[in-house]
């Protein structure tokens, strides 16, 4: 044991003396083959990594694999069978983390999919089954959409008006059910549901009409639209016509749960497009309340979910048009328009004021028009050229659903694991050193 220790200091000692003499090419050219081999094996698990990134995200990558690799009783992960052997995978792991930036901008998820006629409005993502769902504005079927951009049909419900249309969609994942808005537009009579399903059968659970405010003087034509969900299974569904907020209980009771007079109060510019549109995408909050846009003002409001009483948010600037409203687990609010493209949102008081962090700009073309968290976090917009659909042009086959980043929140991420990463690599390698240093110094008592 102690030849062999031997020969290995002789060695490492000869490989010294020869990138001093030499340089880095005579440095390397003293290395056995299994080192080498290592080396390329370590280029390999670079790339392999940096495509699993790209496919995951980031977080749920570190979750699995980053965690491991900087744990010091799993360095064995490597296949290393010495202490350099170890810093070369160290190493390899900080160039991936550090390259980590520049990989993500370029490589948003997209899926394009086909649906002759389709026209889809909203836009849900079923984390259970790890797809997305879809309804049709132009008739009574949701579809499922994979990430391989397979449509499959979930279910079509004869039950529905024929021509009605399927507009907000929410999944309820701790009772298992799919909530989607039924409205039929004009010319067709009127009608305003809530529609449950059975995530699991896809059987219907309950249709609850939606009843119409009988204290407006003049009323507008009804317009259910966006769904949000409580940890209790009430449903919450705008009504984009008349400026109020339905609640469903979770056994399809339906009752008018907030018109605060806030949703009327702000001057609407009757010809700007879209100005019929009110109260639009909504967003339950875990800390109990609602946040809600409305298109033809810009205003954010903030709903309590018991008493129904509204608040405006105070922001840095309007949120224009703005059509759809999600959130993510850390608290990041995305709202998306199909004209003015997103923004990214946060809040430090539990959304009494809200800052707008960053905008980006989205293909107004084929007018976006709802947002979802998928999975890793990931923030979607439906390309679902709904304004085609409702003008009734010529029959589309292709929509997408993609993946949007906020260039400013990466930026600020990757700058702060950039210092930690060098961080952690310099401690390892201080740590290395000083292992080293210890070998020599037992040698040295050895060898006196």
């Amino acid at each position: 044991m102690t030849m062999d220790v031997n020969r290995e200091w002789r060695k490492a000692r000869e490989r010294k003396a020869k990138a001093t003499e030499k340089g880095w090419m005579g440095f390397c050219s003293g290395w056995s083959l299994e080192e080498l081999n290592a080396m390329g094996s370590c280029w390999l698990w670079i790339g392999f990594q940096r495509n699993r990134i790209n496919r995951v995200g980031f977080s749920a990558w570190f979750s699995k694999i980053g965690r491991r690799c900087l744990h010091p009783t799993t360095m064995t992960l490597f296949d290393a069978r010495s202490n350099g052997h170890q810093l070369i995978y160290f190493i390899a792991f900080i160039i991936i983390m550090l390259s980590v930036s520049p990989s993500l901008a370029a490589d948003c998820h997209v899926i394009k999919f086909r649906s002759p006629g389709l026209y889809p409005e909203g836009l849900t993502w079923d984390p259970s089954a790890q797809h997305f769902i879809v309804g049709s504005l132009r008739n009574r079927t949701l579809y499922s959409i994979s990430d391989a951009a397979v449509v499959y049909t979930l279910l079509s419900d004869p039950s529905l008006p024929p021509n009605s249309s399927i507009l907000g969609l929410a999944v309820d994942s701790r009772h298992r059910r799919l909530l989607a808005a039924i409205h039929s537009m004009e010319p067709l009579p009127p009608f305003n549901a809530l529609a449950s399903y059975d995530l699991r059968s896809l059987r219907p659970i309950f249709l609850s009409p939606l009843p119409p405010d009988s204290s407006a003087l003049s009323p507008s034509r009804d317009i259910a639209n966006a769904i949000a969900v409580d940890y209790e299974g009430n449903a919450y569904v705008t009504n984009s016509g008349n400026n109020f907020i339905w609640k469903v209980n979770i056994d399809g009771e339906p009752s008018i749960f907030s018109r605060s007079p806030l949703f009327t109060r702000y001057p609407v510019d009757r010809s700007s497009p879209y100005s019929y549109s009110g109260l639009n995408g909504i967003v339950y909050v875990s800390m109990g309340y609602l946040l809600v846009v409305q298109s033809n003002t810009g205003k954010l409001f903030k709903v309590d979910a018991v008493d129904g009483k509204a608040r405006v948010v105070i922001l840095n600037e309007e949120l224009p048009l703005a059509d759809d409203v999600a959130v993510r687990r850390d608290g990041v609010v995305v709202v998306v328009s199909p004209i003015n493209g997103a923004w990214f949102l946060k809040s430090r008081d539990s959304w009494g004021e809200g800052v707008v962090v960053d905008r980006i700009a989205l293909d107004s073309e084929r007018f976006p028009t709802s947002v979802a968290i998928g999975g890793g976090q990931r923030v979607y917009v439906l390309y679902g050229h709904v304004d085609e659909g409702i003008k009734d042009k010529v029959e589309r086959e292709w929509f997408s659903i993609e993946e949007i980043r906020s260039g400013k929140e990466e930026s600020g991420v990757d700058n702060v694991w950039a210092f930690v990463l060098i961080g952690l690599g310099l401690a390892y390698f201080l740590f290395w050193r000083f292992q080293m240093g210890q070998l020599v110094k037992n040698m040295n008592k050895k060898t006196a």
